[in-house]
């Protein structure tokens, strides 16, 4: 997973939540483009959940981004 990967999703039009997948196992969910912020040195980001919960995330360390299907609605 490369960086310009992670931009890419990060600025989609529309966006997209995704998660982002990290090689210790944990994934982390991207709800909304405003909950994540770059590191200026592009080497990490921060990403905010809804609970003002954060975490830093070295990109080096993540392993893929994940899109879940989107919800089908009743028939």
């Amino acid at each position: 997973m490369t960086s310009d990967q992670l931009r890419l999703a990060h600025k989609a039009q529309p966006f997209v939540p995704f998660r982002v997948n990290l090689a210790d196992g944990r994934s982390i969910p991207v709800l909304h483009p405003e909950y994540l912020a770059w590191n200026p040195g592009g080497r990490t980001v921060i990403i905010i959940q809804p609970d003002d919960s954060w975490s830093s995330v070295d990109l080096l360390l993540v392993t893929s981004l994940e899109f879940p299907a989107p919800e089908r609605g009743a028939a």
